[in-house]
C-alpha cells in the first residue's frame, strides 16, 4: 500500500522510513495537547462570582482580639460632638444623649474596624471615652451660646432664686455664711466649675451604659 508524501507529493510505499524522491522523514509521532494547568485547577465561574457579591463585611471574619484604642479617638469625638450638640441645642435631654453617645460610639467603632468584635466591657470603655470628649465640647459650646445668646443673666438670676429657696427650707443660722457667698462673684465661678464637674462625671457613666448596651446589642449580632 502507498501513501503520499507530506512534503514532497510523490507516492512511497508503507513502511519506509524516508521518501526516495526528497528524502524526507515518513515517520510522525502525534501528541496530544493538555489543557493548561491553571484551568484545570480554576474555581467555577459561578462560585468567584458569588464570593465578589458578598460585602466586605461578611467577607472578613470577626475575631476577639483585643480592641485597637488608638482607633477609637475619632468614632468617639464624632459620637461626642453629636451629643453635645444635642444638649446644647436643646434637642435632646442630657440622659438620652449620653446614653446615646456611647451607643453610636460603639457602632462608628465597629463600622470602621469591621474586623474586631466590642463586647459590653469594651463598649463600656468606649462610652467612657466618649463622655469624656462630650463633657469637653459642652464646656466650649455652653459658654458660646450663653455669650451668643446673652443667657448669662438669665443663668446667675435662676441659680440666686435656687439660694433664696434653700435659705427658706434651711433657716439654720450656720447656713447663711454659705449663702453668701455663693452670691458673690467667687461663689457663683464655683457654682460653674461644681456644675462642670458634675456634668463631666454624669456624661461618663451615661456613656459608659450606652456603650455596654452597644457592645452587647452589636456583639450579639455579630455571634449570629
Amino acid at each position: 500500500m502507498e501513501q503520499s508524501c507530506y512534503k514532497c507529493g510523490q507516492l512511497v510505499e508503507e513502511g519506509r522510513p524516508f521518501c526516495p524522491h526528497c528524502a524526507a522523514p515518513q515517520i510522525r509521532v502525534l501528541v496530544a495537547e493538555t489543557a493548561p494547568a491553571h484551568k484545570r485547577f480554576a474555581e467555577p465561574e459561578g462560585a468567584a462570582q458569588g464570593e465578589a457579591a458578598l460585602p466586605a463585611s461578611q467577607t472578613v471574619p470577626v475575631l476577639a482580639v483585643p480592641i485597637q484604642w488608638s482607633r477609637s479617638a475619632q468614632p468617639c469625638a464624632i459620637a461626642a460632638l453629636i451629643a453635645a450638640l444635642s444638649i446644647v441645642l436643646r434637642l435632646m435631654v442630657p440622659l438620652i444623649a449620653g446614653i446615646g453617645a456611647g451607643f453610636l460610639a460603639v457602632a462608628f467603632y465597629r463600622r470602621s474596624n469591621p474586623q474586631i468584635m466590642v463586647g459590653p466591657r469594651q463598649g463600656a470603655r468606649l462610652g467612657a471615652i466618649c463622655g469624656l470628649f462630650c463633657s469637653a465640647m459642652m464646656a466650649v459650646l455652653v459658654p458660646l451660646r450663653v455669650a451668643i445668646l446673652h443667657e448669662g443673666g438669665e443663668i446667675r438670676d435662676a441659680l440666686l432664686e435656687a439660694l433664696r429657696q434653700s435659705a427658706t427650707k434651711y433657716p439654720d443660722p450656720q447656713f447663711k455664711p454659705a449663702l453668701d457667698f455663693m452670691r458673690s462673684p467667687a461663689g457663683f465661678a464655683f457654682m460653674v466649675a461644681f456644675f462642670l464637674i458634675l456634668v463631666l462625671v454624669m456624661l461618663v457613666l451615661l456613656g459608659s451604659v450606652g456603650g455596654a448596651l452597644g457592645g452587647a446589642v452589636l456583639g450579639r449580632r455579630d455571634r449570629t
